[in-house]
């Protein structure tokens, strides 16, 4: 983007109930843009904008775009015959891809900007609720709600702008972060990226847009982020810090010791040792905290104090949240959708959750996705003591001849796991219900719609019929 930041002062935002649509329009509309957009349903989020001022309607077409509209704003998903976009261009209206719009938004702030193929939403969360504890009044924009629908996103009066930086589709390559966070990289979006190579050249390109005499804050963990961190090492600008639990770490992880459904995190940094506690269970929720903690020292942030401060967090939506209760049986919700994501997950719910048995329900998302990884799903899936699963989500993609979830079934059965297919999703919560006896937690798992099943699932525990 070249001069989009003066073109955001009437956008109009196609599939502005997006998770990274919503915030950037919520933000636009706080600092008083004229904002309008379309999205294919009602939701809360789109009651949320339009409790901000801005004119949202449902389904897409030409006439929703306003008279005066200074520029529309598009994610990747958005195809090239969407009819809003179509008319844009027949109107000579500029088309901003989101990206662009976000760093436009970023300009003239601190620049914190979290990447890596897992973990940016939950570090990003951690980073803007912890600097809001300490008065520092963040922007922020996230992939995901933190507790209310259009929590996702907030402009405030300080300096510091944290943003989740997305790697699917290069988008993140717009940015020039102060400090930048690398969780970890692995190859993921095979419709983007044919290669490792291609992934490592691209986070390369992130990386080369750090401000000079910024710093990159890089786990020291994950084989992928130790080779991104080998292959700029050699930037003479660029401050590096490694975090971690190998023994090389500049932070370094010196313990996690799970306390049900929190965990006590034992840190060293600059020769001192330092002690906190992150109300979320898990390993490598810790680990995401820890480099939270980092880029925040790293933008000036007192240590001790942001430690404490991280403390606040108590979870994101659709991150191991606990939806319910219902016949002792506890409904929580997951957005893991990668095979690593998933088995961190189950993970880290295994240990929450004692003599239990832990049950999914997963809807696989992609059809790509799908393709490439369908074995190492059914491995993550036998990390459960049983799972059903759900047929593909496709979201932006067409189906691909042969490829559905049997694949991720098979897998699973090959890694010796009890699972099952559903077919019906209206089934699905009676089907679970059958499945499940009291003490037993219950994760919905997947990227798209599976997150609706949580309530239907507890109506069914229940016995109560579910209301529409």
């Amino acid at each position: 983007m070249n001069d989009a930041a003066h073109d955001l002062h009437a956008p109009h935002f196609i599939g502005i109930g997006g998770a990274g649509m919503s915030g950037l329009a919520k933000i636009l509309a706080v600092r008083g843009a004229k904002v309008s957009g379309s999205d294919a349903k009602e939701s809360e989020t789109v009651l949320a904008l339009r409790a901000l001022g801005a004119e949202v309607h449902v389904g897409h077409a030409a006439e929703n775009l306003p008279a005066g509209t200074s520029s529309v704003v598009v994610s990747s998903a958005i195809r090239a015959d969407n009819p809003e976009l179509v008319a844009a261009h027949e109107r000579g209206i500029p088309v901003v891809h989101r990206s662009d719009a976000l760093a436009a938004l970023m300009g003239r702030r601190r620049a914190l900007a979290v990447a890596g193929t897992h973990g940016k939403t939950t570090t990003t969360s951690m980073l803007a609720v912890s600097l809001g504890e300490l008065g520092l009044e963040p922007s922020y924009a996230i992939g995901g709600d933190l507790d209310v629908p259009g929590s996702n996103a907030h402009h405030g009066a300080g300096e510091i702008f944290v943003a989740e930086a997305d790697e699917s589709d290069r988008s993140f390559h717009k940015y020039a972060p102060e400090v930048a966070i690398v969780l970890n990289v692995e190859l993921d979006h095979h419709a983007n990226y044919a290669s490792m190579e291609e992934i490592y050249e691209s986070f390369e390109t992130f990386v080369g847009r750090i401000v000079p005499g910024g710093t990159l804050v890089v786990s020291a963990d994950h084989e992928g982020a130790r080779e991104l961190t080998r292959r700029v090492g050699g930037r003479a600008d660029l401050n590096v810090v490694t975090v971690g639990a190998a023994e090389d770490a500049d932070v370094r992880v010196v313990s996690v010791v799970p306390r049900g459904m929190t965990s006590e995190v034992t840190v060293e940094l600059g020769g001192a040792r330092l002690a906190f506690t992150v109300s979320v269970p898990g390993r490598h929720y810790a680990h995401n905290a820890v480099a939270a903690l980092a880029a925040g020292v790293a933008l000036g942030v007192p240590a001790e104090d942001l430690a404490k401060a991280l403390g606040a967090y108590t979870g994101v939506r659709r991150r191991l949240q606990l939806k319910g209760e219902a016949a002792g049986v506890q409904v929580i919700d997951s957005y893991a959708h990668h095979p690593t994501e998933m088995a961190a997950d189950l993970e880290a719910i295994r240990e929450a959750v004692g003599e239990g048995r832990v049950l999914v329900v997963f809807q696989p998302h992609l059809f790509s996705r799908t393709q490439q990884l369908a074995e190492e799903m059914g491995r993550a899936l036998a990390l459960a003591d049983a799972s059903v699963v759900l047929d593909i989500y496709p979201a932006r993609e067409d189906p691909i001849p042969g490829v559905t979830s049997e694949l991720i079934i098979d897998a699973a059965h090959r890694a010796g796991a009890d699972v099952r297919a559903e077919h019906s999703f209206a089934a699905a919560p009676a089907v679970l219900a059958g499945l499940s006896r009291p003490g037993d937690l219950l994760l919905t798992m997947g990227a798209g719609d599976v997150t609706n099943l949580g309530p239907e699932i507890l109506a069914a525990l229940a016995g109560v019929a579910p209301t529409a």
